[in-house]
């Protein structure tokens, strides 16, 4: 979707991209094989080659900084194609829903392959180098929750990245509600230890292990990594879909225009 994508580049909306969309033209080497077929201005025209060759330049040397510059935040899911060899899957627990009051208990990181967790008084600073190492965030509702409690307690991370904030994306394909619930619409089930474990419970875990008790802090951790590994099959079930209500979207709106 990101060789799909013109709103990036400077002066161009998203009328202007649907008006690409809806003229057939789909991807970058298409608008330049065949620029004089879409109804834009020349001004227009020669702006968006010129934005293309950036891009491509960007793309080819991997700059995930300068994707995450100039789209949308709410539209870096368009780039999980092509920058999700470098990702990292973010999920927390914390002992309350202020970062003001309440701290980080847990931090799950999943790059596709490996899951880690991250413990409050074990190993939780490594995260700083951790985090800095992909190109790609993917969370669920972490643009509210998850990465500003992360910044609260470690300032010096940057978080330069591109970062798809889950929640918003499925909302426009019919999916609301918490992290759990629209699993249960996907189908993807937890285990046995785990199913019906909230957030709420994830708090009274931790306390359990301050007091001593090794278990909650297992079944805690095991809690967090389905979050975190749950998130990838999440987007990889969907992400197909992201990508046809955007396109369907616009060439509906042109015809309802020209109806």
């Amino acid at each position: 979707m990101l060789t799909s994508t013109y709103i990036h580049i400077p002066g161009v909306g998203k009328t202007v991209e649907q008006r690409i969309w809806s003229s057939g033209i789909r991807t970058w080497d298409e608008f330049i094989g065949q620029q004089d077929t879409i109804p834009i201005s020349t001004a227009k025209r020669e702006s968006i080659l010129a934005g293309i060759d950036i891009s491509l330049e960007h793309l080819d040397a991997r700059d995930f900084e300068f994707f995450a510059r100039c789209l949308p935040s709410s539209e870096h899911w368009r780039a999980y194609r092509q920058f999700s060899r470098s990702v990292a899957y973010v999920d927390i627990e914390t002992t309350g829903l202020s970062p003001k009051y309440d701290c980080m208990t847990v931090v799950g990181i999943y790059d596709g392959n490996r899951a880690r967790t991250f413990v409050r008084g074990i190993d939780l600073d490594d995260i700083v180098d951790e985090l800095a190492k992909y190109e790609l965030l993917v969370t669920f509702n972490g643009a509210r929750f998850d990465l500003p409690f992360i910044k609260h307690e470690y300032p010096e991370i940057e978080f330069n990245q591109l970062h798809i904030d889950l929640m918003y994306p499925l909302r426009c394909i019919g999916y609301k509600g918490g992290l759990k619930n629209i699993e249960r619409e996907l189908g993807i089930t937890r285990s046995y230890a785990t199913t019906g474990i909230s957030g709420f419970d994830a708090v009274r875990l931790w306390y359990q292990y301050e007091r001593g008790d090794t278990d909650a802090l297992e079944l805690l951790l095991e809690y967090n990594r389905e979050d975190i590994v749950n998130l990838e099959t999440i987007i990889e079930m969907v992400h197909q879909k992201f990508i046809e209500k955007t396109i369907d979207n616009a060439c509906s709106n042109k015809h309802d225009k020209e109806g």
